[in-house]
């Protein structure tokens, strides 16, 4: 059966893709057939391939898998805003079904997919819709991504009780350094290892020039999921 998981962040820009880069690393060098899934992504470049949003490119090339971006990003918006304002402005309604039509032919390839949100927790795809409600459909097991500054305690512990209270379980939590550590850093991280209620992954260090073939995974520890995700996989397969 196929591992799925679904990677939110405490805010926008905190180091989803960063994080969900090193979480794809991790998995193939456990052994798994990986795949990484950006359903919904705004703020995007127009190239001679059409729009491309960097963050989606990104879980591309760390998929082992061959995808096209299409089959990686599905809904692709130039302007960098909240989905839901750029989706209604252009008429074209983000759908639950099609976000899940992407992860079903994602399921029938990879042996681990990664589906990695926008924005925070309750970021709205529509005026009826949020992220939220769709990864409680799936019933995906979260995986949260902490930037590591002032405030990050708060919003951190915030978004684990809705992600339990949405019934889902709380797979793991990283540590994302996303400015140089400060004096108290030290006492954030440990704060936030008594406070939040799941198994810690790691801590990926502040990269001031992080890019998607930065080597990423090795500071995580995928065996903390408590699943299958484990080197066990490496293990019963030793050419992967």
């Amino acid at each position: 059966m196929t591992e799925r998981y679904f990677v939110t962040g405490t805010d926008t820009e905190v180091g989803k893709t960063v994080a969900s880069c090193a979480l794809l690393q991790a998995a193939a060098q456990a052994g798994w057939q990986i795949a990484g899934y950006k359903p919904v992504a705004s703020g995007s470049e127009m190239t001679s391939e059409g729009l491309r949003n960097s963050d989606a490119l990104a879980l591309q090339l760390n998929s082992t898998l061959a995808l096209s971006y299409e089959a990686v990003n599905p809904y692709t918006f130039a302007e960098p805003t909240s989905p839901h304002i750029v989706s209604a402005a252009l008429g074209q309604p983000i759908e639950s079904e099609t976000l899940s039509a992407g992860l079903r032919r994602l399921e029938t390839q990879a042996e681990w997919v990664l589906v990695e949100g926008a924005g925070g927790w309750f970021t709205p795809l529509s005026e009826t819709l949020t992220f939220a409600d769709w990864a409680t459909q799936e019933q995906l097991p979260v995986i949260l991504v902490v930037g590591v500054k002032l405030g990050c305690i708060n919003h951190a512990v915030l978004t684990a009780q809705a992600v339990q209270q949405a019934g889902l379980r709380l797979a793991g939590w990283i540590a994302n350094d996303v400015v140089p550590p400060g004096n108290r850093h030290a006492e954030y991280l440990a704060t936030l290892k008594r406070m939040l209620p799941a198994p810690f992954l790691g801590e990926i260090p502040w990269l001031e020039n992080a890019s998607p073939e930065s080597e990423t995974g090795r500071w995580l520890d995928l065996s903390a999921l408590g699943s299958a995700s484990s080197t066990g996989k490496a293990a019963d397969h030793p050419a992967a």
